[in-house]
């Protein structure tokens, strides 16, 4: 993993850079119908941690939220479109930080796949 204690992430464009303390409490690919909306894909993936940890460097003012439910915020850059994070406003401790926007990329495990009922048909078997 990371030695410095934290992951470093950015969005496309650049403009939005963040930190997170390690440690991940759990990875997960997410297959719900809307991370795969966001996300334009199979699945959303994402490392969960500790809310406290995740500190914005860069770019706080180009982030907004999206409430896709009732207790769900879904952050993104708004000058990219680059799907940062996932919150839930019942566990205000936990933030979800997405794994494509890490740098470097996570080598941690994934250890978790939710919502597999609908995982896409097209995705290859293993």
């Amino acid at each position: 993993m990371n030695e410095t204690g934290q992951l470093h992430g950015s969005c496309l464009c650049g403009g939005v850079a963040y930190r997170a303390d390690l440690p991940v409490s759990h990875a997960s690919h997410c297959y719900c119908t809307m991370c795969q909306k966001q996300h334009g894909a199979a699945a959303g993936s994402y490392a969960n941690v500790a809310a406290a940890g995740y500190v914005v460097e860069r770019g706080a003012d180009l982030i907004t939220e999206y409430a896709s439910s009732s207790h769900a915020r879904r952050g993104f850059c708004k000058v990219c479109g680059s799907t940062l994070f996932w919150r839930s406003t019942q566990a205000p401790d936990r933030i979800a930080i997405t794994l494509g926007t890490l740098e470097p990329e996570y080598d941690g495990p994934v250890q978790r796949e939710l919502h597999t009922d609908t995982k896409p048909a097209w995705l290859p078997h293993r």
